[in-house]
């Protein structure tokens, strides 16, 4: 008997060290800007010195390389081995500040110790989130990644723009000039370069936009040697967690979107590299998040999540192997130990991000509409999902204080446009196509208006003469010609006369 080799999957391709060095540098500079914005706004809410601070940040960062780590290399029950890179989640930002209320520092140990119970308790309620695949079509995938893309582009605005709202020279000019040659860079290398060049071509216009800012007096790297050169994580520095149950069930809450949002970037991500994520994988997936995020604030981190912006990278490079977004887990854990290499690229000026970030965050959508494309729109709801799922997305991102007077469970949910689009798909899809007791056909002016389409064969297979009438096809001579199912058609003619189309129709 033989025994056939097991299939080979793109993302297992191994592009050797150099390669993997470039790209995974590339992964790193485009989600470090995501990743240190967290530990920043929660240091400043309690209060910390700036010592402390620096503390959070490299503890994000080592934490966050480990855990792309396990999520890409794997684990027997641990991670899904794609291209996804980890970091601390935007999810619980607002919770986590509410949590340290009043209190400064004094809250920082009860939010370490809700996001560890809240972490240990997603990870027993991973089973029902890796069962849904099925319910994930492209119909659902496709507006997911579409909205992905979407949601992101204010942040690429706003690093165009500067990133810092506070500072003097946020929208200034010269911040928009040097996002707009970033983004012109990155079009005239993906255009002129070869492959290699094309693929870099993120990395290579942020160099040359970073040297283009130093030129104009728009960076500087003169903070980079202050300060130690290498530091080891210092494990319970702010204490030991403390455990309260208010504040765990509304980590909860962030918990429970942060496992939407992972399933639906790596069903993404599964998408574009064209490769199968089947529910186990989807589960091992969701639980390398859960096991990451409970042990990360043993270090001083908070949860952790796949990084939207990083599945725009991969769109655009076409770089699909998961061992370039391991290389990015090294260097993320390099960071956490070194913090000169930190301070080095956090001297990168926000424009140069914001500009490739147009590119990165557009193909995201843009991905997202391929995936819709393959839909079937004909004599079904399909059209109104689609609009209603990412209309419904699209509110907290053109109205952020759209839900500031509900429920705080509520406006956690729902603030984020990723989980309020992906969750308006999967009940609208499980309404109209898996419970389809009250269907019936035509049953909107949405799905009236559809465009109507004939395939080139069907239309090929026509012949002079032909005509229809009372829903039967006839031949010139009045004989009737046999319509059959599209399961046993058969072979159009080999040479079809094209001019049998304008006149075969009455």
């Amino acid at each position: 008997m033989t025994v056939s080799a097991p299939e080979r999957r793109p993302e297992d391709e191994n592009l050797g060290v150099g390669a993997n060095l470039a790209y995974g540098l590339q992964h790193v500079l485009t989600m470090y800007g995501g990743i240190v914005a967290v530990p920043l706004i929660v240091g400043q809410a309690a209060g910390l010195s700036p010592a402390d601070i620096g503390l959070l940040i490299a503890a994000s960062l080592f934490a966050g390389g480990l855990a792309t780590l396990l999520q890409t290399l794997g684990l027997p029950f641990f991670g899904c081995q794609l291209p996804l890179v980890q970091g601390v989640s935007f999810a619980g930002v607002a919770t986590m500040i509410a949590i340290i209320g009043s209190d400064g520092a004094g809250g920082l140990p009860v939010v370490f110790g809700a996001v560890i119970a809240a972490s240990l308790i997603g990870l027993f309620i991973t089973p029902v989130f890796s069962r849904i695949t099925k319910f994930f079509p492209p119909l659902v995938t496709g507006i997911v990644i579409t909205t992905i893309g979407l949601t992101l582009m204010p942040v690429a605005a706003r690093w165009a723009m500067g990133g810092n709202s506070q500072a003097p020279d946020f929208g200034s000019v010269a911040n928009i000039c040097l996002a707009a040659f970033t983004l012109f860079t990155v079009l005239a290398l993906s255009k002129v370069g070869n492959a290699s060049i094309s693929r870099l071509s993120i990395l290579l216009a942020m160099v040359i936009g970073t040297l283009v800012a130093v030129f104009f007096g728009m960076a500087d790297f003169s903070q980079v040697l202050d300060g130690p050169l290498m530091a080891l994580p210092s494990p319970l520095h702010f204490g030991a967690p403390e455990f309260q149950l208010a504040a765990i069930l509304s980590m909860l809450i962030v918990i429970i979107v942060t496992l939407v949002e992972t399933s639906a970037d790596i069903l993404a991500v599964g998408e574009i590299i064209d490769t199968k994520v089947h529910s186990r994988r989807l589960g091992d997936g969701l639980r390398a998040d859960m096991i990451s995020s409970s042990l990360a604030p043993l270090f001083g981190s908070f949860t952790q999540s796949a990084f939207a912006q990083n599945v725009g990278l991969v769109a655009v490079t076409g770089v699909k192997s998961r061992y370039v977004v391991a290389t990015a887990g090294l260097i993320l854990v390099t960071l956490g130990l070194l913090p000169v290499m930190g301070r080095l690229i956090a001297a990168v000026p926000t424009a140069v991000l914001g500009g490739a970030g147009v590119v990165l965050f557009g193909t995201v959508a843009a991905s997202g509409i391929r995936t819709l494309a393959q839909v079937d729109y004909r004599n079904n709801m399909n059209l109104i999902i689609v609009a209603t799922s990412i209309g419904f997305g699209m509110i907290p991102i053109a109205a952020p204080s759209f839900y500031h007077h509900f429920p705080a469970w509520f406006e956690t949910i729902f603030h984020s446009g990723i989980s309020s689009a992906a969750i308006m798909a999967i009940l609208l899809n499980l309404a109209f196509n898996h419970l389809k007791a009250g269907n019936s056909d035509q049953q909107s002016v949405f799905v009236a208006g559809s465009e109507r389409s004939l395939r080139y064969r069907d239309i090929a297979a026509l012949h002079e003469g032909d005509y229809f009438r009372n829903g039967k096809l006839y031949d010139i001579d009045g004989n009737e010609v046999a319509v059959v199912d599209a399961h046993h058609q058969p072979e159009p003619p080999a040479q079809p006369r094209m001019h049998a189309a304008s006149s075969g129709s009455s």
